[in-house]
């Protein structure tokens, strides 16, 4: 891989969105196998400075699955997630800012697409999921994890292991549907509802702060 420094900049970055967003495109429509040539004419720019940005493909490719992974936690959900601390009831606090969220990630086809593309190509380049494991949880998911070392800091959470915390939070909110996605159905609303209700329920009891003897 590519060890130079990413180009800087305004225009550097609208680059490089513009390369993510027809990396997104043509990897939705073709797989990973498309060319990077292809991806370069359709961000319309050279072959050359995809390289210069991104290094290899798997890079490309591991920014792409980032970049629509953290969509959900964009605009509503990342300011429900950042109030958090502050609230005055955080249980109801969190069942809100989680049903923004898994709102998000439910009206997002991609997110489910992608996954299931990665599913599909690990096979032939495992390198894919090296590139991704080595980012980490808390390194794709800067608002979740923010919002948690903020509640811990202020003696609301105790979260003595950030990456554990934030996977076992996905586990309760997010994965289940993208696991009933990559079976081509849904849970229904209802259902939904209650695994929010319930997930933030284990996951505050289970970081709730020690109860002292004389409350």
């Amino acid at each position: 891989m590519d060890n130079n420094p990413r180009p800087a900049g305004p225009r550097a970055e609208a680059k490089r969105q513009a390369i993510v967003k027809a990396a997104r495109e043509a990897f939705l429509r073709d797989g990973f196998g498309v060319g990077m040539d292809a991806i370069a004419a359709e961000a319309g720019v050279s072959k050359v400075t995809v390289y210069n940005h991104f290094g290899s493909k798997e890079a490309l490719f591991t920014a792409v699955i980032a970049g629509a992974l953290d969509e959900p936690l964009d605009g509503a959900s990342a300011t429900a997630l950042a109030a958090l601390a502050e609230a005055p009831d955080l249980r109801a606090a969190f069942v809100d800012a989680a049903r923004t969220w898994v709102a998000a990630v439910r009206g997002n086809a991609d997110v489910i697409a992608l996954r299931n593309l990665v599913a599909a190509e690990l096979h032939r380049f495992p390198e894919i999921a090296q590139a991704w494991q080595g980012h980490g949880p808390e390194g794709h998911h800067p608002a979740v994890a923010d919002a948690l070392r903020e509640l811990a800091g202020l003696g609301r959470l105790v979260v003595p292991d950030l990456e554990t915390a934030i996977i076992q939070l996905y586990a309760l909110l997010v994965f289940p549907h993208l696991v009933f996605g990559s079976y081509g159905t849904t849970i229904d609303d209802d259902a939904t509802d209650r695994l929010i209700t319930n997930g933030v329920d284990m996951f505050l009891a289970y970081y709730a702060p020690p109860v002292p003897p004389d409350a």
